[in-house]
């Protein structure tokens, strides 16, 4: 029986599954540390990273 017939079938079968495996996970306290936003630059760009009163975040252009 070939490998792939031992996955769990009710999971897709596709690359994100596999690629969260290699992933870091940053906790989103550890973004905002107590705050309700903070700037991101990425390149020379500036993102804002926002935290809702319902406790969702938004990232902004």
């Amino acid at each position: 029986m070939p490998a792939d017939e031992h996955r769990d079938q009710s999971q897709p079968q596709d690359m994100t599954t596999d690629r969260a495996i290699d992933l870091r996970i940053v906790d989103s306290n550890e973004l905002l540390r107590g705050d309700r936003e903070v700037l991101i630059r990425h390149s020379d760009q500036i993102y804002r990273l926002r935290l809702t009163k319902s406790g969702k975040l938004i990232l902004q252009k």
